[in-house]
């Protein structure tokens, strides 16, 4: 796991040292450097895998960062980028150091130094699904889904959660590691619930606040490269529905679980905006659900503006609904300074589920919106 991220001369950090857990909230006001921690650690990964000089600003890792000044820390005089992780395990130091090529409207870096692939024992080197990013413009409801050609064992759901279908229809009976199964009653525990297609069942309908499970028929279509995904209540049988009536919860939470359930321990889960399209309710299941599955041995970082989320994770804490200690969660709160540069907050989590400081800006809209309201009923109240 990883247990520190240094960035250097990257976009809005001149520099930046921060210490992540096993489960790392990302959190803060917008334009406050969420973003560029996120895209610091897969500008990482794709210089970790890069066997050549030049490492793509715009690709299939997920990023989208333009041209090299762009990422460039504005005002330096050194025209290099240094990204590196710590080793939780190994107490050692991975990463690349990368320049400005002599055409700054190139659209990547100049690998200047970079530790060899094949020696970093982090996940972040690796391949799906031992290591996956979900972008916040995961696809919304589709009729169908593209397929990969790719081995099995390195099949993952994608940046965009656009092979959730084909990771399901291929690995529906997959075993999933007991500490992530669903909550159920001892009597449910039959010998089905340990497969994927099963536990991926019990949790969608579980985040979605469901009565029933929603079954779920996931299928590769013979002689092509397309996928389709089908829900029907467990309670009424009836004719599959298509994803377009069942709500762009279902789409955009889908991905989650199936990353999270078939990733093997010691994988690391990347997931902007986990809260997307959810009720409440659901945004407060899902942060119980990635406590749990950081519990269980996987490394989960999630971006984050929802206080349900974070409200969610802190009572599976609390309640001990979760194998996971309150000091494997760091809540990384993103602000601007005195100075307006940008600094990070360290927010601990207690065993009561209370957190260690309570900060300016910090999920406090509400107290002041509630404010307002009474201060404006007191004042028609004189009128």
């Amino acid at each position: 796991m990883i247990a520190e991220l240094r960035l250097r001369r990257f976009k809005r950090f001149d520099s930046l040292d921060l210490e992540l857990a096993p489960l790392t909230v990302l959190t803060g006001l917008n334009s406050a450097g969420k973003s560029t921690t996120l895209q610091a650690l897969l500008l990482l990964r794709a210089g970790l895998r890069c066997s050549g000089q030049a490492v793509g600003l715009n690709s299939d890792h997920g990023l989208a960062l333009g041209e090299p000044l762009d990422v460039l820390h504005r005002g330096s005089a050194n025209e290099s980028i240094e990204l590196s992780v710590r080793s939780r395990d190994r107490d050692e130091w991975t990463g690349v150091s990368l320049g400005i090529p002599s055409d700054p409207r190139a659209l990547y870096l100049a690998q200047l130094e970079s530790s060899a692939r094949e020696h970093c024992p982090l996940a972040i080197a690796a391949d799906e699904p031992r290591f996956t990013y979900l972008c916040a413009e995961r696809h919304g409801p589709r009729d169908t889904q593209s397929a990969e050609s790719s081995d099995a064992s390195h099949l993952g759901v994608g940046i965009y959660g656009q092979r959730s279908a084909q990771v399901l229809s291929l690995k529906e009976r997959d075993e999933v590691s007991q500490g992530r199964w669903a909550p159920a009653a001892e009597v449910d525990r039959i010998a089905a619930l340990r497969f994927l297609g099963r536990q991926t069942e019990r949790w969608l309908a579980r985040i979605l606040g469901l009565d029933v499970v929603m079954r779920i028929e996931a299928r590769w279509l013979d002689g092509t490269s397309v996928t389709t995904l089908r829900f029907q209540p467990a309670n009424a049988p009836a004719e599959w529905t298509r994803p377009q009536n069942v709500g762009f919860g279902v789409s955009y939470t889908l991905p989650i679980i199936v990353a999270a359930l078939q990733m093997p321990a010691g994988g690391l889960l990347i997931i902007e905006n986990p809260e997307a399209h959810l009720h409440p309710a659901g945004q407060s299941a899902i942060g119980a659900f990635l406590a749990q599955v950081a519990g269980d041995g996987v490394q989960v970082i999630i971006e984050t503006h929802s206080d349900h989320v974070i409200n969610g994770i802190r009572r599976a804490v609390a309640e001990k609904a979760v194998t996971l200690p309150p000091e494997d969660v760091a809540v990384l709160f993103f602000c601007a300074g005195p100075d307006a540069r940008p600094t990070v907050q360290r927010i601990a989590l207690r065993e009561t589920g209370e957190l260690s400081t309570w900060p300016q800006g910090f999920f406090d809209q509400m107290e002041h919106d509630l404010g307002a309201i009474a201060r404006a009923r007191r004042g028609a109240r004189k009128r």
